[in-house]
């Protein structure tokens, strides 16, 4: 059970013989990747100058030679969106989209830094300083600024978007760890602080959500079998037969989880809904059998004796119920959509535990412990 892991990988839910996990495979190989993930860098006036800017009287003949700039940059509005482009912000794209693209996880990498080497590659190496960049800004066509600026810079908000894409297909690949990795190191490794950016996009989405779904459905698994305690102890009047009734439970759930632990079955969408089926079928043939064991017991006050009549009434029943269900979840091995595979095997197993639990384990240990009193 320490083994269970969180994991959502999309192409792996897919056999390798099928159409969509070739076309993924195609993708992440040929295309840079399948699922989309988002880096916003948030920049601060007062981090990237270190103080405040010196304002100036208008009026001042000293700067009137300036004016002439006017031509080029267009009125106060439009200057100031070509101002934005300095080399500090430059500077920190760059960093932060190398880093990016040096992950073996990341495929393609986009952002305001593909076209400023692209354009320096053109300009025969040679980089272009701030004052450059703020030209190419004003001059460019609108179409080009359309598809290749904008989307990666917002002026208005003073941000920048790197676009990536993960290479679902690695077969190592460990989504939540990727995520709090990149964290870290654009924190510790490239200075950035943590308000300076945010990570989001598909892949953040599903990640959350199954963090989410492991935290309301795996962790309080203690708690649920305390209710289902409390459950039983007024149910069944004896909180010593409680207490007998709710470990055929814990040890279905155990060896379900446990085995997906040991076959590093992943805990996804389907898997996760697991536990929650292995308790509920666990405490439905526990409460059957306990009220049959205690309405038969009075006959002789004979523990092996009332264990023999039950197998052959309610213990038949439970046999051939969970029989039943186990041939038609079967069906779902046949399924090519894995997650229905693996819920289809699961939930097999957490049957056959549970019915396992309530007719070995339960009886023995009722004959051991002796809940209803000592034999007559």
């Amino acid at each position: 059970m320490t083994k269970l892991r969180v994991e959502n990988s999309f192409i792996n839910y897919f056999s390798d013989s099928t159409e969509i996990y070739q076309g993924l495979k195609l993708i992440d190989d040929k295309l840079g990747g399948t699922t989309p993930l988002d880096i916003i860098l948030k920049f601060y006036e007062e981090k990237e100058f270190g103080v405040e800017e010196e304002t100036f009287d208008d009026d001042d003949d000293e700067f009137g030679d300036f004016d002439d700039f006017e031509d080029i940059f267009g009125e106060e509005e439009g200057a100031s969106s070509d101002a934005w482009f300095t080399d500090y912000k430059v500077n920190r794209i760059k960093a932060v989209h190398d880093y990016l693209d040096s992950l073996p996880a990341v495929g393609k990498v986009l952002s305001l830094a593909s076209l400023l080497r692209l354009a320096e590659d053109l300009n025969e190496g040679d980089p272009f300083d701030a004052f450059e960049l703020a030209i190419i800004n004003k001059r460019a066509p609108v179409e080009l600024k359309s598809a290749m600026i904008d989307p990666y810079i917002s002026i208005e908000n003073n941000e920048a978007r790197i676009n990536l894409r993960i290479l679902d297909s690695l077969p190592d690949l460990r989504r939540n760890e990727l995520l709090i990795k990149i964290n870290d190191d654009l924190q510790n490794q490239l200075g950035l602080e943590k308000d300076d950016f945010q990570v989001n996009g598909v892949l953040v989405l599903y990640n959350n959500m199954l963090n989410s779904l492991f935290n309301s459905q795996i962790l309080p698994l203690g708690t649920v079998f305390l209710a289902i305690l409390v459950m039983f102890s007024i149910l069944f009047r004896s909180v010593t037969l409680a207490l007998i009734t709710i470990v055929p439970n814990v040890f279905s759930a155990g060896i379900v989880l446990g085995i997906m632990g040991i076959f590093n079955i992943p805990l996804d969408l389907m898997t996760i809904t697991i536990a929650a089926i292995v308790v509920g079928m666990g405490v439905d043939n526990c409460i059957h059998y306990v009220h049959r064991f205690k309405r038969e017991f009075p006959t002789d006050r004979d523990y092996v004796a009332t264990m023999y009549r039950c197998h052959g009434s309610i213990g038949r029943a439970l046999y051939y119920t969970t029989l039943t269900l186990v041939i038609g979840f079967s069906t779902l091995t046949l399924s090519n959509f894995n997650p229905s595979l693996y819920f289809g095997v699961l939930t097999v197993i957490a049957l056959a535990a549970a019915v396992i639990g309530a007719l070995l384990l339960l009886p023995r240990l009722i004959i051991w412990i002796k809940p209803l009193g000592a034999n007559a």
